[in-house]
């Protein structure tokens, strides 16, 4: 599933081809993309300008307005195979263009998504989706102190803590994975052992794994993961231990395994990452 850095690369590509365009109409392939009505989501669309285009998290919103007011937004969420095109209007979305949106300067607005699990919905607030997340680990909110502070107040594996959306918003498996390697973190470590300076640690790698991976505009490990240019990104070149297992870590030159937390695949050394003491029998 794309994950903050890849969710990013698609807000800052499409941004200048949507913001300032009108919408035109709406075609609905899958019903359920749009949240099942397709009538109520082309009646909502249809006619409004995309103000601005941003990211939370792993969704992207469209603001939406109507002769200069506020007429809510589209909320969109790739979940495991979806894409966002900006093109011609001869370009062909194929069998999986699941909804298109022509604009005013005759482009077209394509989601494209295999597996249909992905969304683009419209609401009235974009609070009513993301009011549940944690603070996003670019922004400001996200600070050391604050960092340190609740990992000390839960008592629960990093691994899963760094996942649950509501306490750190837009990490992955794959993020997480190599944010740890990079800090010397067993996953299976508890939150609350974690020394202050460790989580001083763990913060800042979190951000420059993240800000590394923006730069190439995220991971391609499977066919699915594209840019809204048709390319693939390239930090999945960078990765020290996330899909190596059986090859040796490049800190070390032990050999990266492969276990399982809270039901994820979890890639580490454990020479790097030595097992937590109350765990290690």
């Amino acid at each position: 599933m794309p994950e903050l850095p890849e969710v990013e690369t698609v807000a800052r590509l499409i941004r200048p081809k949507l913001e300032g365009r009108r919408i035109e109409g709406a075609r609905v392939r899958w019903k359920p993309t749009v949240g099942g009505d397709v009538a109520r989501f082309r009646r909502r669309v249809a006619g409004a300008t995309v103000a601005r285009v941003w990211r939370r998290a792993k969704y992207l919103i469209f603001d939406l307005e109507r002769a200069g007011a506020p007429a809510g937004c589209i909320v969109g969420h790739l979940r495991m195979t979806g894409r966002m095109h900006v093109e011609d209007p001869a370009w062909d979305a194929g069998a999986h263009g699941q909804v298109a949106l022509p604009l005013d300067d005759g482009r077209v607005f394509h989601f494209i998504d295999v597996r249909k699990f992905g969304r683009l919905v419209w609401g009235a607030e974009p609070a009513d989706v993301l009011a549940p997340l944690g603070p996003e680990p670019m922004g400001d909110e996200f600070t050391v102190d604050w960092f340190a502070a609740e990992l000390r107040r839960r008592r629960r594996m990093l691994k899963p803590l760094l996942l649950d959306q509501s306490f750190l918003a837009g990490l992955g498996n794959i993020y997480v994975d190599e944010a740890l390697h990079r800090s010397g973190l067993h996953p299976l470590r508890r939150s609350d052992r974690v020394p202050r300076a460790k989580a001083a640690q763990l913060h800042g790698e979190i951000r420059a794994t993240l800000a590394e991976a923006i730069e190439r505009e995220g991971s391609s490990f499977d066919a699915f993961y594209r840019t809204p240019e048709g390319q693939p990104g390239s930090y999945q070149h960078q990765f020290l231990v996330y899909g190596r297992d059986g090859l040796p870590c490049r800190t070390c030159g032990r050999t990266i395994e492969k276990i399982v937390v809270g039901q994820r695949g979890t890639h580490l050394c454990r020479r790097c990452q030595p097992v937590p003491r109350a765990r290690r029998d």
